[in-house]
């Protein structure tokens, strides 16, 4: 059984070390209470005031900063010089064939306990380029689930991007784009230059939908000196979600990532505009499940003895119908969120116990994750409705297969008639 806390796990924020590693063990047994809920909830939803039960089918969809996934090679023009044997770090093959399996072991497990598949999309962060996500996606505990990739070079100073991974199986990918963040020093009107933000838009099983991977600009500096600029991501991204909403104000939308900010400061918040109440998202706004959690003190980083959730997923107003009781919610639709948080990746001793066992820490390679822990939400479907639209599309295949017979054989008819004339002409 998997230690997952979902929204409705509860545990206290603390301000010593002992009572936080006592407000991670809460959160360890309150996360197997809430798969146990999970499972049942995956053999019958019941809708309140209903005697009807119906089966659904679920999915997961994840986000994860995996920390510093770098290669050992020295690349000229990224800042990657402690990332190689000779730098610093002495990040050797064999520490970056750790680094790999372990996250693909966590990648694969984030929500199975329900869907019981890896995450059919999944959102990532600090990746150095392409190449390190094809060595993670080739890892023996991925390779089952073919994942494909959707990635850009950002300009990060750091050399670090954002990515998309998705099952072909079940997400079809129909375009891509990655949008730059300019932002420039208020001194000296130089430009800062930080990650781009990328937005995914395909099919899930049939269903149109999009999908924006986020990395905005970290607290260097401090938190109130450095907001403008996670305020300024927030508006970029608000921007492109306010085009999608225009061109389908149904518009299905899932934006995620490390936002370096809580969900309630003034970037998710204000600038964004993420609703804490589900039933109070109107339509064209946004619902944060990740409040609830931090009010309840989780997170997914932690920082002095307490707990920040940086790690997001908004969802558009459309995914809420199931949860606010529509007569007919259609397509995939949010059931709950989670942080994924199993007591292997928490540091098991001293000074950082329950904090995320991150990979790197006092100058050497812990054989641990990463400093964040991984977010997910699970969507769920009639498995009726999945039936019929199966049964549609392969109406329309074979509606399309129909007309391609069609077309040949009124080619091969031509081609008989014209080499019938053809003869006529040469016996003349």
């Amino acid at each position: 059984m998997t230690q997952t806390t979902t929204q409705n796990s509860p545990n206290s924020l603390s301000t010593s070390s002992s009572a936080f590693a006592k407000a991670r063990e809460n959160t360890y047994r309150t996360g197997v209470k809430s798969s146990i809920s999970s499972l049942l909830f995956l053999l019958a939803l019941v809708f309140v005031g209903s005697a009807v039960a119906q089966n659904y089918k679920a999915h997961t969809i994840a986000f994860y900063n995996l920390e510093n996934l770098f290669d050992t090679e020295n690349d000229p023009i990224t800042f990657d010089d402690d990332r190689t044997p000779d730098g610093k770090d002495g990040w050797t093959e064999e520490i970056y064939a750790k680094k790999l399996k372990n996250m693909a072991r966590v990648i694969k497990e984030i929500g199975s306990d329900v869907s019981k598949n890896a995450p059919v999309v999944i959102g990532v962060c600090e990746t150095e380029n392409y190449k390190v996500l094809q060595d993670l996606v080739a890892e023996p505990d991925l390779v089952p689930f073919d994942y494909g990739i959707v990635q850009y070079d950002s300009p990060d100073r750091r050399g670090i991007d954002v990515a998309f991974l998705y099952q072909p199986k079940h997400f079809k990918v129909e375009s891509s784009k990655a949008y730059e963040l300019i932002l420039t020093r208020t001194d000296t009107g130089k430009r800062i230059y930080t990650r781009d933000q990328l937005l995914v838009t395909g099919e899930l099983d049939g269903e149109r939908m999009h999908f924006i991977v986020n990395h905005w600009p970290s607290r260097s500096g401090g938190e109130e000196r450095s907001r403008s600029k996670r305020e300024a991501a927030a508006a970029l991204n608000k921007k492109i979600i306010d085009s999608l909403y225009r061109a389908d104000p149904a518009a299905k939308i899932m934006t995620m990532g490390d936002l370096n900010d809580d969900p309630t400061n003034s970037s998710v918040k204000k600038v964004l505009g993420a609703k804490k109440k589900l039933e109070k998202t109107d339509k064209m706004e946004l619902y944060n499940p990740m409040e609830k959690m931090l009010s309840r003190g989780l997170g997914t980083l932690a920082y002095r003895d307490g707990w920040n959730l940086f790690d997001q997923i908004i969802i558009s107003e459309p995914f809420l119908h199931l949860r606010k009781k529509e007569d007919k919610p259609t397509g995939w639709q949010y059931y709950e969120a989670g942080i994924y948080n199993e007591r292997y990746l928490s540091n098991p001793r001293g000074r950082y116990k329950g904090y995320p066992y991150r990979s790197f820490a006092d100058g050497g390679f812990t054989n641990g994750y990463s400093d964040h822990f991984p977010v997910y939400v699970h969507v769920v479907r009639d498995v009726e409705e999945i039936k019929m639209e199966a049964e549609k599309e392969r109406a329309r295949n074979k509606k399309r297969m129909d007309r391609i017979d069609e077309l040949e054989r009124e080619a091969l008819e031509r081609n008989k008639k014209n080499v019938k004339t053809e003869k006529t002409v040469q016996g003349e």
